[in-house]
Parts: C-alpha cells; sequence; structure tokens
C-alpha cells in the first residue's frame, strides 16, 4: 500500500465558545481561544491518499486532481473566513481542530476518485496537531 499526501495551507479566524454560556464560563472552559473578538490561526491541512499503484499511470492518485478537490470542497470554504459564521460545514459545530478535522474528513469522503482517503491532518500551530482517520 502506498501512502500519498497533498498539503495545502490556509488563514482563518474562529471563537471557541458556547453561546448558552457567559464570557465567563466561556473563559474558564476555552481560555483566551473564547475571545469575544475572534483569534485566526494559519492551518496546514495534509490530505493522505492510500492505495495501490495504478500500473497504467504510476499514480495512487492524479495529485492534479486531488488538490483540486481539496480546493473546491474544503480551502475555498476556509480561507480567510471566520468559521464560526462563513464556512457552511462548520454551522452550530464548536470550531475545535478536532471539530474542523473530522468535519474537513467528512466533506472530502467519498470525493476522492481512486484509492482511498486514509487521513486527515490539521496542523494548527507548529506544536500541535489533529489527525483523524474515519470512524
Amino acid at each position: 500500500m502506498m501512502l500519498v499526501t497533498r498539503r495545502e495551507t490556509f488563514s482563518a479566524a474562529h471563537r471557541l465558545f458556547k453561546p448558552e454560556l457567559s464570557d465567563d464560563e466561556n473563559y474558564s472552559i476555552f481560555g483566551k481561544c473564547s475571545n469575544p473578538n475572534w483569534h485566526g490561526h494559519n492551518y496546514t491541512l495534509e490530505v493522505v491518499v492510500s492505495g495501490e499503484i495504478n500500473k497504467d499511470t504510476g499514480f495512487v492518485i492524479d495529485l492534479t486532481k486531488l488538490k483540486e478537490i481539496i480546493r473546491k470542497n474544503v480551502i475555498s470554504k476556509v480561507d480567510h473566513k471566520n468559521l464560526n459564521t462563513e464556512t457552511d460545514f462548520m454551522k452550530g459545530i464548536i470550531p475545535t481542530s478536532e471539530n474542523i478535522v473530522m468535519r474537513i474528513w467528512k466533506v472530502l469522503s467519498g470525493k476522492i476518485p481512486s484509492g482511498k482517503l486514509y487521513s486527515v491532518k490539521l496542523y494548527e500551530t507548529e506544536n500541535n496537531y489533529f489527525e483523524y482517520k474515519g470512524g
């Protein structure tokens, strides 16, 4: 089995909070990430596809097609956006990195034309990343 990874980057703002809680309660749960004026990250996204190498093309997946799928279905919806208010697949969900990576998986699932979606990794900072392998 071969693993193929496509990396993309995007910048986005968000706020971690539960609207039914006060600002103080949200701060006690989410810390500075609950800032009412939002905060942002420069994210790195890695989409990993697994599969056998096609003997006719030498590819597991055409990386140009994978790039187009990721950009159309994810990057165009998150880059320079507010994840709480402008990203359809995050509506009503606290935009923690754990939730973001799971929702990206859901968006991409079924759209990979060859191979199989193996994992989605989201780097929030150089020290913190989140990986989802479906389930």
